[in-house]
């Protein structure tokens, strides 16, 4: 029996386990759309093709399982690009699936063409162009294959329309050979021996973990590291969550708005374990004054990132959770030292703290969050003061409970991914912590979430600023806050607009029974913290500063 392209798809995306698929329909997709009628899947429909993408790679964080999206072509496919980009630059393994003019038209400049897979080249781990129905069950085998092994990434899938027509018999693949790719996922034997031998002569090691800790699943092994090693550990944005925070050898989070703790201790050290993470100059600042007594063991899947950003005594190239076990295997129990010592009272002389003087703070929001949902909560965040309150205040100790766009810093992100977040994980209360600029930027699928019930909680931190740009004019350039007072809608009405519940609090007293209150709504729910408007996030490194000469905090 022959199926067209459009059956083949949704035939292709059932063999894959697929459950979510979050997209926006157009002419050049009507045919897998008319497919997807009578299908078993789930699709939701969001308001912005943006929205699709960031719903899909925010399932895909809270989930570990592939997202998928899909858009028209032309401008439907061009409104994906910052969502692919966005899960581009933090690993994070999508399938999109783009509609195109037909085959005849390509080249001509048709009505609503766009060259998207020359458009996505640079920011997806591969991409395609289906030009034979014949090719197209092969194809999406090879996407997902491609996007969820080694270092994960986004794939895009271009389909003209007379592809997504056209019949051909279903034979979906087995299994995938791809010449050329093979991800090295064992850890070389003689450099994991290298490796113990550092940490068995190290006087002062950390254990600085990133977001490839979440990816490949070490939680479990990290965690032996650190108490076989007695280790302090610090983690980057998107490596929240990989250890919990509530251990005494937890150090926060590193870098510009890291724990002084933490940067203090990465500048003391000498052993630095750098597992899944890719010394990004956030993290590092100026590189010259970075670890710069440490030995540096860099263990990560990608080749590529191992040695591009600092220099490594020993590379492990591998799959962290793989080279991990096996690294542990081979380390004794280490007995305390002077270095535990050390980083206690680090950590005891440099909290985190912030002014109390009776006005609403956003750090003090972020403890009552915590306390209400006994840190139990999948925090989403926005981009901006927001995330960074977020990071800090919100003591996070499992994986997969912290979602952020740590790489390319997007904007708008936050509602879309806890849309994503909470379809994936619909029994854990899911809560977009947002400023009030960034929330606006893709403030429309609210109506994505009314219309599927989908209870996400959005606590607006609203100063009517963007905030973090403020923070910078108000410390790099006198105070000229150039262009960054923004003046929004009255939340509270503009949710109720939407048929969501719409809340505003504006003071300390009142955040408790409003975060409570949202939680047994479950319905979606906006919460509008009206807070100090020139409150800043500290610690900070300056841009290009050291990392031990910190500002505030």
């Amino acid at each position: 029996m022959k199926l067209s392209g459009a059956e083949i798809i949704v035939k292709s995306l059932q063999e894959e386990g697929v459950e979510a698929i979050f997209g926006y329909p157009g002419g050049a997709v009507l045919q897998i759309y008319d497919a997807l009628y009578d299908s078993s899947l789930k699709h939701y429909l969001v308001r912005h093709e943006q929205g699709a993408a960031h719903a899909a790679d925010g399932y895909a964080r809270a989930t570990g399982k592939p997202g998928v999206c899909i858009a028209t072509s032309g401008p439907g496919a061009t409104n994906l690009v910052t969502g692919i980009a966005t899960a581009y630059m933090d690993s994070v393994p999508i399938i999109a699936f783009t509609g195109q003019v037909a085959c005849d038209l390509l080249g001509k400049d048709s009505f609503q063409e766009a060259d998207i897979t020359g458009i996505t080249l640079p920011i997806t781990k591969h991409n395609y162009l289906v030009k034979d129905v014949k090719d197209l069950a092969r194809t999406i085998k090879e996407a997902f294959h491609i996007a969820t092994t080694g270092r994960p990434g986004p794939v895009l899938i271009d389909i003209p329309k007379d592809v997504s027509i056209k019949k051909t018999k279903f034979d979906y693949p087995a299994a995938v050979h791809l010449r050329g790719y093979k991800p090295t996922v064992e850890g070389n034997k003689g450099q994991i021996n290298n490796a113990a031998r550092l940490i068995g002569e190290a006087k002062r090691p950390v254990i600085y973990a990133g977001g490839g800790v979440v990816t490949s699943g070490a939680s479990e092994e990290l965690f032996r590291l650190a108490e076989l090693t007695l280790s302090p550990v610090t983690t980057t944005l998107l490596g929240i969550g990989s250890f919990p925070e509530t251990h005494p050898l937890s150090l926060g989070m590193l870098g510009m708005h890291g724990t002084k703790a933490a940067n203090y201790a990465v500048s003391e050290c000498d052993l630095l374990i750098a597992v899944g993470a890719r010394f990004d100059d956030r993290v590092t600042g100026k590189i010259d004054e970075f670890a710069p007594h440490a030995k540096i063991i860099h263990i990560d899947v990608d080749p590529a990132e191992i040695g591009k950003n600092v220099r490594v005594d020993v590379p492990i190239v591998g799959d962290v959770k793989r080279v991990l076990a096996e690294l542990n295997n081979k380390l004794q129990q280490h007995l305390p030292t002077d270095w535990q010592d050390r980083i206690a009272r680090l950590k005891q002389e440099n909290p985190l703290c912030y002014e109390e003087n009776g006005s609403l703070k956003p750090q003090f929001i972020i403890e009552q969050i915590y306390e209400v949902t006994k840190g139990e909560a999948t925090i989403v965040t926005e981009v901006g003061q927001n995330q960074m309150w977020a990071a800090q205040y919100y003591k996070f100790t499992k994986p997969r409970t912290f979602i952020s766009s740590g790489g390319l810093g997007t904007m708008g992100y936050g509602l879309p991914a806890a849309i994503g977040a909470k379809v994936g994980r619909p029994d854990s209360v899911v809560i977009d912590i947002a400023g009030d600029g960034s929330i606006q930027m893709n403030i429309q699928e609210l109506a994505t979430a009314v219309h599927y019930n989908i209870p996400v909680i959005v606590a607006i931190l609203n100063n009517n600023y963007l905030g973090m740009v403020r923070q910078w004019q108000e410390i790099f350039y006198d105070r000229r806050y150039s262009y960054t007072e923004i003046t929004g809608p009255d939340f509270v009405k503009l949710a109720a607009a939407y048929g969501a519940v719409g809340i505003r609090v504006t003071k300390p007293e009142e955040v408790k029974p409003a975060l409570k209150k949202a939680i047994k709504a479950r319905r979606p729910v906006l919460i509008d913290f009206v807070v100090e408007r020139e409150e800043n996030v500290f610690p900070m490194v300056p841009p290009g500063g050291a990392i031990h000469k910190m500002l505030g905090g």
